[in-house]
């Protein structure tokens, strides 16, 4: 498996590299640049990059969202201040889950999920989804137990990086609300 680390720290790139060789025996590539990563694309490869970076990126990583790792602190990231043990943890659970995700068992949404994922990305509460939707106020309940089921994300912020992650909502999508609010 090749990986390509796109971080905005050479050092956290550097540490991130020698936990991928040393724990799991991968040799990673880091790319240093802000520009585009395709040059070194393969169809296999994983890539472990910052949310500036793949918003920055969007066109080139919506096609590869299943082999992305986005970092951050949110629910389903790689956390780069956690400690070395569970930096470990973590990524030993990412790259099964991309195994996993590369057989094909990765979690399918229905239309109406996707729309009350979307909806809650963006930052609506539950009474807001169920009228924009014409749906119960239950019903929007029980979208949400079956998304965090199926994908077991648990918090707001894990659903809107996944929901960015995998093309449900874009940048503009999140610029279009900011500017609503205001």
């Amino acid at each position: 498996m090749t990986v390509n680390i796109a971080l905005d720290s050479t050092l956290c790139a550097l540490g991130l590299k020698y936990i991928l060789s040393e724990y799991f025996d991968i040799n990673a590539n880091i790319i240093v640049d802000n520009s585009t990563p395709e040059a070194g694309d393969t169809s296999s490869a994983l890539y472990i990059v910052t949310p500036a970076r793949y918003c920055a990126n969007l066109d080139f990583f919506i096609a590869r969202r299943s082999r992305c790792i986005v970092t951050g602190t949110a629910e389903g990231t790689l956390d780069p201040a956690a400690d070395e043990s569970q930096i470990v943890d973590r990524l030993r659970q990412l790259l099964k889950s991309h195994d996993n995700s590369q057989s094909g068992q990765a979690a399918t949404l229905s239309q109406r999920e996707v729309e009350v994922l979307r909806l809650v990305a963006l930052g609506l509460i539950n009474k807001e989804i169920a009228d924009r939707l014409n749906i119960s106020f239950n019903t929007v309940l029980s979208h949400r137990k079956n998304i965090t089921a199926k994908l077991g994300i648990k918090s707001v912020p894990g659903l809107s990086v996944y929901a960015m992650m995998n093309g449900y909502i874009s940048e503009a999508d999140l610029n279009n609300k900011s500017n609503q609010s205001r």
